[in-house]
């Protein structure tokens, strides 16, 4: 459904590739403004909405939180913003990633040194079975 004024939100998901479930989400939490509404009662957005919302989009995708979402958007909005202050978060987001990368390959070499341990033959004796049953350390 095509208004000249206005697109439904079904085209705001579409354009931005955001869902139209998420998008009721993200009004639902006050991330972005509550839409304005046709006379129907239908939501009712514009370009603008859109290209929030595939700003909104991007940012998930990198991996950035709803909250640090809303601390970009802010900066995004304000355009008298500090780069540093965009930096900022952008450099704090990369320090989490790493944190999270170096667990997950502790992880992951915890694992294949364990399937490298196992025959993996018809007897019963396992050390991934050994490892998961042994007393946390």
């Amino acid at each position: 459904m095509r208004v000249a004024d206005g697109m439904t939100i079904g085209e705001a998901a579409s354009r931005s590739g955001v869902p139209r479930k998420t998008i009721r989400f993200y009004e639902d939490i006050g991330l972005i403004e509550p839409a304005k509404r046709f006379a129907n009662r239908y939501r009712r957005y514009d370009g603008h909405d859109v290209q929030t919302l595939r700003f909104i989009h991007r940012a998930r995708n990198l991996g950035f939180s709803i909250g640090e979402v809303g601390e970009l958007l802010a900066l995004y909005r304000d355009r008298r913003r500090a780069s540093s202050d965009v930096k900022r978060l952008a450099l704090a987001h990369v320090e989490r990633l790493d944190r999270k990368i170096a667990e997950l390959t502790a992880v992951r070499n915890t694992i294949a040194d364990l399937a490298r341990r196992c025959r993996g033959d018809h007897r019963p004796e396992c050390p991934i079975i050994e490892e998961l049953e042994a007393p946390a350390k």
